[in-house]
Order: C-alpha cells, then sequence, then structure tokens
C-alpha cells in the first residue's frame, strides 16, 4: 500500500498551559476525503491549526509526503502542498470574487494541470455568476465557497477545511458536499473537522472520532454509522 500523504502521530497541543490535544494520530491517504467529527471543543480546529503550524506542537511528528512539518511557518507548509480553509474564512472583503482567487494563485507541480478561475467556476457556479462582486456582498456560504476556491487556487495536495457546513443554508450545505466531492475527483486529499454527522457521511470515506483531545474511534463512515454505541458516547449533544 502506499504511505499515507498526512500522517499524524502522538500529536499534543493547546493553548497557553493548556493542553488540548491528548496525542493525537490520524492519517490522510492521496485522493481520500476524511472527518474528523466531534462535539463543540472536542479539538477539532486545534488538531488542524496545529496541523497547519498556527499552532505550536508540543509533541508528536507530522508528516506531509514523508517529511516532517511539524511547527514549521505555515507558508512554508503550504508551499509543500497542504491548503487550508479556516471556519472563519479570511477571505478579503475589500476585493473582488476574482482578485480573490488571483491573491491565492501558485505554480502547479510538474505534470499537473493548474487550477485557474475558469476551472475553479465549472466547480462553483455561484461564484461564475458573480466574478466581479466585491466578497464583502457575498452570502455567507458564498464566501465560504470562495475560500475553498481561493485556496484551490495553490494547487495543493491535500486541503483542511475547518467545519465547512457550520452555520450554512441546507441548500449551500449540498452545494458544499458536491465540491467536496469534485474535489476528489481531481485527486485532492481533504480532512475536514465537523459536527454534521450527515454532511460527513455524504462526502467521507473515513472517520475520526475526536472527543477531549483524543481520538476514540476510527474506521470507515459506514462503520460509524452503523456503531451506534459510538455516535450516542461521542456525537450526541
Amino acid at each position: 500500500m502506499a504511505d499515507p500523504l498526512l500522517q499524524v502521530e502522538n500529536l499534543r497541543a493547546g493553548y497557553g498551559p493548556a493542553e488540548v490535544l491528548f496525542g493525537v494520530s490520524l492519517t490522510l491517504d492521496p485522493g481520500e476525503v476524511a472527518a474528523l467529527i466531534g462535539r463543540n471543543g472536542a479539538g477539532k480546529s486545534t488538531t488542524l491549526k496545529a496541523i497547519m503550524g498556527l499552532l505550536p506542537a508540543r509533541a508528536g511528528r507530522i508528516r506531509l509526503h514523508g517529511r516532517d512539518i511539524a511547527n514549521r511557518p505555515p507558508f512554508r507548509i503550504a508551499r509543500s502542498g497542504l491548503g487550508y480553509v479556516p471556519e472563519d474564512r479570511r477571505i478579503f472583503t475589500d476585493l473582488t470574487v476574482f482578485e480573490n482567487l488571483e491573491v491565492g494563485r501558485r505554480p502547479a507541480g510538474p505534470g499537473r494541470e493548474p487550477w485557474t478561475p475558469e476551472r475553479l467556476f465549472a466547480v462553483f457556479p455561484n461564484l461564475a455568476e458573480m466574478r466581479g462582486r466585491r466578497a464583502s456582498a457575498m452570502s455567507g456560504g458564498e464566501q465560504q465557497m470562495l475560500a475553498i476556491a481561493r485556496t484551490l487556487m495553490g494547487n495543493p495536495d491535500a486541503v483542511l477545511l475547518d467545519e465547512p457546513s457550520e452555520g450554512l443554508a441546507p441548500v449551500i450545505v449540498e452545494q458544499m458536499a458536491d465540491a467536496v466531492l469534485r474535489m476528489k475527483e481531481q485527486g485532492i486529499a481533504v480532512l475536514l473537522s465537523e459536527q454534521n454527522l450527515d454532511f460527513a457521511a455524504a462526502v467521507a470515506d473515513r472517520a475520526h472520532v475526536i472527543e477531549r483531545g483524543e481520538i476514540r474511534f476510527e474506521g470507515t463512515m459506514a462503520a460509524l454509522e452503523a456503531d451506534e454505541a459510538v455516535r450516542e458516547a461521542y456525537l450526541t449533544v
């Protein structure tokens, strides 16, 4: 079997004196969609931030393409092929849709078809209709799509998506699911953090259930859906 694209081993991280992650381990294979699922405060966003270098890893190993990226500067991690879409999106609200995409442009690797605005507009038809609109005039769901599209302009091998369905209308959630599946079709691996089990089940191949900073379950989405005890213990509110 091929080595994982992303491998996290015994990751520990936190904020100030408070430790939040207690030995998190997970993998992401090339072209796979994996979900990190848990309640609010379980450690999902902290895990993604630590992988991306936005939060110091206190212990453990993080490897991308077999190379250690733990505690490297986020811009270097991005250049290594890992994209990141935070929950708060962080788009440039004074720029247009097209201008936001151009800000994210980076060359594609050898032999790979680069992402272009026109190619992205085929994946996100809503953005095509508002390419000249300022991002400040877009809805939350449209801004989320723009944040993902801008990340893809960097031609990453894998993308970390933090709560992509949070607070979105059902019709936008469906479009977001379609976008994740399109990314998978293009060979991009996706690790998404989610509370919405239905959304995760619609897009993910595999699930990691996290609770209080520890992975409590790892398996296929089908296995998680069939395991009522795990869902009841770690996912119900």
